[in-house]
């Protein structure tokens, strides 16, 4: 889909301090050999006090704030997560909204796994083109990942899970960034990845594996890992593809690629297979000091390129994403500089980040 008066008006992120990932080799944590191939420096990992949900109000506090529109605007808030939001039977979307916004703002949850920021995007950008009257709406993630329950070290081979929220504050009138197109592609059939072997009917205490639900899924097919590739190189791909294809321009135009956070190979993959650009057109120095935040990557990942001032007028930025299912692709074109730049802070070393 192919907008015209779509704006990103505000961009925030709560981020606790990086832990270093070398020292989690060093404590047993964190397989030497995967951290050397992931190439990750450090993750962001969140005090034991601090839920989800106020992560989540600090970034959309934050974004609301510079954009400069009054609450009074927002129509709609939702929030975007993976994992245990600090309750259970509890509308979390409107928690984040009334400490965010306002108690009067329609607030929903978006559960799609890490793929859930982007798409929201894609849905609150035609719920904006609904409105005659200046309107904004609101979109936050936040989750945090911790033991016993999720070794955010070994969970999932070459990804590496971070604590933090982050938000978005899209605009109908004014922004400094025009979203210029949104693709979502899905092929359901891919749920099955993250299933394992089947349902049960309560909650239960294990410890998340992705390794062997997805071993399981390619028993369960013959282990044929080419068929699972080839599916998700479709939906994905074919989400890029059509986003580039709706806002007119090349991979080639791509002045930043916004992509989710991985080791050094997946990186590669997306960014030389499915993207078309080099490594350093893509927001992978920022992800390798913060690791994956669920579904915050590509908000967090802007947040910053507009805190450093990397964003320049005219510049064209891609923000995708997936999970097993959907795929989102967002295509921005930048029309200023954000008002909130600060200088970038020297990188510190992994040692440093102890």
């Amino acid at each position: 889909m192919r907008w015209e008066s779509v704006y990103v008006a505000g961009t925030g992120a709560w981020l606790p301090e990086p832990f270093s990932a070398r020292a989690a080799v060093e404590a047993g944590e964190y397989d030497p050999e995967q951290f050397e191939a992931d190439g990750l420096l450090s993750v962001r990992v969140a005090e034991e006090d601090v839920p989800p949900p106020d992560m989540a109000v600090q970034a959309a506090t934050t974004a609301l704030k510079r954009s400069g529109l009054a609450p009074e605007t927002v129509r709609l808030l939702l929030h975007n997560y993976v994992w245990f939001q600090g309750q259970t039977m509890w509308p979390v979307a409107s928690y984040v909204a009334d400490h965010a916004v306002h108690w009067g703002v329609p607030a929903f949850e978006v559960k799609q796994e890490c793929n859930a920021a982007v798409g929201s995007l894609e849905l609150a950008a035609r719920q904006l083109t609904t409105e005659q009257d200046e309107a904004a709406v609101v979109l936050t993630t936040a989750d945090r990942f911790a033991e016993p329950l999720i070794n955010r070290w070994s969970a999932e081979a070459g990804l590496v899970y971070a604590d933090g929220g982050t938000a978005l504050v899209l605009s109908n009138r004014d922004g400094f960034a025009r979203v210029l197109s949104t693709v979502t592609r899905a092929d359901n059939r891919m749920e099955a990845l993250a299933r394992g072997a089947g349902l049960t009917p309560l909650p239960t205490q294990e410890p998340y594996e992705h390794a062997e639900r997805f071993a399981h899924y390619l028993r369960s097919r013959g282990g044929n890992i080419r068929e699972a590739t080839d599916r998700l190189v479709a939906m994905v791909k074919g989400a890029v593809d059509d986003a580039l294809a709706e806002a007119g321009i090349t991979p080639d135009e791509l002045a930043h690629a916004v992509i989710p956070t991985g080791g050094r190979s997946k990186m590669q993959w997306q960014a030389e297979q499915l993207l078309g650009v080099p490594e350093e057109r893509t927001t992978w120095e920022f992800g390798r000091r913060t690791g994956h935040l669920g579904a915050g990557d590509q908000f967090a990942a802007l947040n910053d390129l507009a805190e450093t001032g990397a964003l320049r007028p005219g510049d064209r930025v891609l923000m995708l994403s997936a999970g097993p299912g959907t795929a989102s692709c967002a295509v921005l074109e930048i029309l200023r500089t954000p008002g909130w730049t600060t200088p970038a802070a020297d990188p510190q070393t992994p040692e440093e980040q102890r």
